[in-house]
Order: C-alpha cells, then structure tokens, then sequence
C-alpha cells in the first residue's frame, strides 16, 4: 500500500473519469433511452402538462380552502396519474430510473466504506 496523498485536482480529475464511466454503463444507456422515448412521446408529455396544470391549481384549491374543489382536483390527478402509470414508456422509464439509482446508491455505499475503511488504519 502507498501512502500517497492526492491533491483536489487528482481527486477531481479522477471523480470525473469514474462518472464518465458510469455514464457508459448499461443502466445509464438504458435509462437515457427511456428518457429520449419518453420526451418523444407526445401522449406522454400531454398527460404530464395536465397533472402539472391540476397541481398548481390544487394548491391554490388548498390555499384559498376550497376543500371539495381540491379533493375534485386531487381525483382528477390521480386519475391522469393511473393512466400515466399504465402507458408502457412510462414503466420502462421509471424501472430504469429505480435500476440506476440502486446502481448509484451501490457505488455510493462502496466509495463510503472504502474511506471508513482508510480512516481506520
């Protein structure tokens, strides 16, 4: 083992290489595919822009206690969100998104035990 110590700059310089490396896994292909289809899909966005629309309104509902209007609206978002859900673009992308952030989380959880590891010796 050497007991090199690294500047900033290395760490830096070698944070980046391992963050291009990710960037070239599998996971994050995929998910940046299904991050491309999803901005393709013009259903898709339509049904975003309208849950987008619903929420800004609910709050103002919540703010101004408008209680029946807002549990309306909040009905109305659920249901764009259900038929959101059950668009197939939309399953793969989130799937993705949940097989990335596992994978990030992973290598989070090695880097930090790593550095518990080289603050024990």
């Amino acid at each position: 083992m050497t007991d090199h110590q690294y500047s900033k700059k290395e760490i830096i310089a070698k944070a980046e290489k391992i963050a291009e490396q990710i960037s070239e896994t599998s996971q994050v292909r995929f998910y940046k595919q299904a991050e491309a289809k999803i901005s393709a899909n013009k259903k898709v966005q339509r049904l975003v822009d309208e849950i987008k629309h619903y929420q800004k309104e609910s709050v103002n509902l919540q703010h101004f206690g408008k209680t029946e209007a807002y549990h309306q609206n909040e009905a109305v978002i659920d249901r764009l969100q259900a038929e959101l859900d059950a668009i197939p673009v939309v399953q793969e992308f989130k799937q993705s998104q949940s097989d990335v952030n596992d994978f990030l989380q992973l290598m989070t959880k090695i880097v930090s035990q790593h550095v518990a590891n080289e603050n024990d010796r």
